[in-house]
């Protein structure tokens, strides 16, 4: 029997849980046209999301293409010119032929060689000249706008870990001569998001940024407690076992409605358990799962220094007023001035994040629990 529980890739169909009111929103601007622009931690459900919602308008709509970029391995524009350029021919070209005659027909500046997998036709790779699209990436950026109107489409243009345009040489000159194309676009709308929020938030909300009001800013929160009560049950009934309610929130709640974690955890219960599960499979398989990434948690604290491992503690200690005097003197951070840059630090590893002003929290609810029963216990 397939476990019932999902992590670590889509969550699609019966997987897929609440959200309803961001999948609205974001269906609302999918299909008049309207940029989105999503910011989450990693591992919230972001690119479920999209999926999901565009999985709906294409049923819809067959004349929408969505066409789903993910930037967490491009790091350079040479890079994301041919990527993005891949995926859209894919997409909107059936057969050889025709994506043939679609790459003639709309990169008319030069021929780019077309490399084709033996076993699966549609498996291809383009070889472009980087040298001549740097000079002139006119027809790429306007390759979606070109193909939607040649052919009668809405296009969508999903772009996941979109911050890794700061990887690139000038991102600033990048993102000003993209922007300076996207926004003539009418029959192509741009789904932009990422898991980087301080990084995402500089590049989206800072008014001397190209992509400043760009689109529909949209932050996405865990999905609350309740949602995962009745999802859970629903999982367990569904394949023949029972948890009542107080459990399956408590599964939720052991890792603070982390969707990731929930999903894993929800797992390692059902696993466990024979027809009824208990309080004492829930304990052992939290236990089990902090155990199971200890070795990760350890490496990430040992990268970490003195000063900032401090501040992780006061975190987990609860205390609010982290440049107090007394909270500098506590936890030996030095002065209130360094408390300001050790948490710069801990956002740009993604260990903490702020987003509500002077509330930081540590991303990870398994690796606090780590620090909180663990750290501490070490030799």
């Amino acid at each position: 029997m397939e476990t019932p529980f999902v992590f670590g890739k889509l969550a699609t169909d019966k997987n897929f849980t609440d959200r309803e009111e961001e999948l609205r929103h974001l269906k609302q601007n999918f299909l008049p046209g309207i940029n989105s622009l999503l910011i989450s931690p990693r591992r919230w459900g972001k690119s479920s999301l999209v999926k999901k919602a565009g999985e709906e308008i294409t049923k819809q709509n067959s004349r929408i293409k969505i066409i789903y970029l993910d930037m967490f391995n491009i790091r350079t524009e040479e890079d994301f010119y041919k990527t993005l350029s891949e995926k859209i021919f894919k997409e909107v070209s059936g057969k050889i032929e025709e994506l043939i005659a679609d790459t003639k027909r709309f990169l008319k500046q030069w021929s780019p060689r077309i490399t084709f997998s033996p076993d699966a036709q549609q498996e291809f790779s383009f070889g472009l000249d980087w040298s001549e699209i740097k000079k002139q990436p006119d027809e790429i950026l306007n390759l979606p706008e070109a193909i939607a109107k040649e052919k009668d489409y809405k296009i969508i243009i999903s772009i996941d870990e979109f911050q890794n345009i700061g990887f690139f040489d000038n991102p600033v000159a990048f993102q000003k001569k993209v922007r300076s194309f996207w926004q003539t676009h009418q029959r192509t709308s741009y789904c932009l998001y990422g898991s980087k929020r301080h990084m995402l938030m500089e590049v989206f909300a800072s008014p001397s940024m190209p992509f400043y009001k760009f689109g529909d800013l949209m932050f996405l929160n865990k999905i609350p407690e309740k949602y995962w009560k009745d999802f859970i049950r629903e999982r367990f009934t569904d394949t023949g076992k029972t948890i009542t309610r107080k459990q399956a929130s408590r599964i939720a709640l052991l890792v603070e409605n982390h969707p990731y974690y929930v999903q894993q955890l929800a797992q390692n219960c059902w696993l466990r358990s024979g027809k009824k599960i208990t309080d004492k499979i829930i304990d052992e398989a939290i236990e089990s799962l902090v155990l199971q990434l200890s070795l990760l948690f350890q490496n990430m604290t040992e990268a970490l220094t003195t000063s900032q491992m401090n501040f992780l503690l006061a975190l987990i200690d609860g205390v609010e007023k982290l440049t107090s005097n007394n909270t500098v003197s506590n936890y030996h951070l030095n002065s209130s001035s360094n408390v300001i840059r050790i948490k710069k630090a801990l956002i740009n590893k993604e260990i903490i994040d702020e987003q509500t002003p002077g509330k930081p929290e540590i991303l990870d609810p398994v690796y606090k629990l780590w620090l909180k029963n663990q750290y501490r216990s070490l030799p």
